[in-house]
């Protein structure tokens, strides 16, 4: 007799990881000499971490430390750089007892779910979207609601628009930089955005994970500028370059921080400590990470360049991320396997 299987069974794949393996695979099978292949396919920097965050980890192993673990909320030491950097990038007097420090943004954002909502509830979240956020509120019984966005928004949700809603959903998700149009809010909408999810008993969790990675033509703003109640995640994968290390946090309401910190306790004990120091290292390593921005600035302006001349000249602004968003129904109705072409 076959078994049951849970409601986390029914969760979608996230194709990335699936191209991934589908990516090693193909590199794999090619013979000695032959040109590796392009890796495109993960949201992941060029670069490496920062050397002084990987020698600290070094020193710190080196030293024969234990590498326990740390307090489920992490480091203390690493709480409070994370404060003092919102300080210092956006002029936020943040307590270091707010931030949650997780198992990358990943382990971020089922805390913020499970923590925020309830089997059932709806969370918006404007479409195109980075896919986990709806495959996990699935897994959890919750509800995505789309928001369909294009170019004319800017591939961003609206005021407008979620006046709409109706029923008011219990959360929204946004995303600015976001992934994959890599555009940006503008102050102003982030915060009337806010406003309007206090207004409304609307949860709003902001996926920050791209800040330090924009352009110049949006200004970065954080959502807890604008709201006491927000939920942000962050992470030191994007613009700190660890993505393998495994290493992000949350800026916690006063109302979620218990119940995050059980649930993390529960389901983490904590992120891994030699990435915690790392992290921290990471603060001190900001030339370096300025110059990598330099360079995907390069990177991105040659693209929005010369794309249109391949023959891809629907792309969005890219006002940070390292992604392009480029519309391809003019050459084909299947992406997935248009991708696999490619590969």
């Amino acid at each position: 007799m076959a078994l049951k299987t849970g409601r986390g069974a029914e969760a979608p794949p996230f194709l990335v990881m699936d191209v991934i393996a589908a990516a090693n695979a193909r590199a794999a099978s090619l013979p000695p000499g032959a040109p590796g292949v392009i890796r495109m396919e993960v949201g992941q920097p060029g670069t490496g971490a920062p050397r002084g965050a990987a020698e600290a980890a070094i020193r710190a192993l080196q030293a024969g430390e234990p590498m326990g673990y740390t307090e489920a909320f992490g480091l203390r030491s690493l709480r409070e750089r994370i404060a003092q950097h919102y300080a210092d990038r956006y002029g936020l007097a943040v307590p270091a007892a707010r931030i949650a420090v997780t198992v990358g943004a990943s382990g971020a954002f089922p805390l913020a779910f499970l923590a925020a909502f309830d089997p059932g509830d709806a969370v918006a979240m404007a479409a195109p979207f980075y896919p986990p956020y709806a495959n996990i509120l699935t897994a959890l019984g919750m509800r995505p609601v789309l928001l369909p966005c294009d170019a004319s928004t800017r591939f961003q949700p609206t005021v407008a628009m979620l006046e709409r809603l109706d029923p008011r959903p219990e959360g929204l998700i946004i995303a600015s930089p976001c992934n994959p149009a890599g555009t940006m809010l503008p102050p102003e909408d982030l915060a009337a955005i806010a406003r309007w999810c206090e207004a409304n008993g609307v949860r709003l969790i902001s996926d920050e994970i791209y800040h330090g990675l924009t352009y110049g033509e949006v200004k970065e703003a954080t959502a807890a500028s604008s709201s006491g109640s927000a939920v942000v995640v962050n992470s030191f994968s994007k613009y700190f370059s660890m993505t393998g290390w495994r290493v992000g946090w949350l800026l916690l309401p006063e109302d979620l921080l218990r119940p995050v910190e059980c649930l993390a306790q529960n389901m983490f004990i904590s992120a891994p400590h030699a990435s915690q120091v790392a992290a921290e290292a990471a603060f001190d390593c900001i030339e370096e990470l300025e110059e990598n921005r330099a360079r995907y600035r390069r990177n991105r302006d040659l693209l929005l360049r010369e794309l249109p001349g391949a023959g891809l000249d629907r792309l969005s602004p890219a006002d940070g991320a390292f992604y392009l968003w480029a519309d391809i129904g003019h050459l084909t109705n299947d992406s997935p396997e248009f991708c696999a072409r490619m590969l």
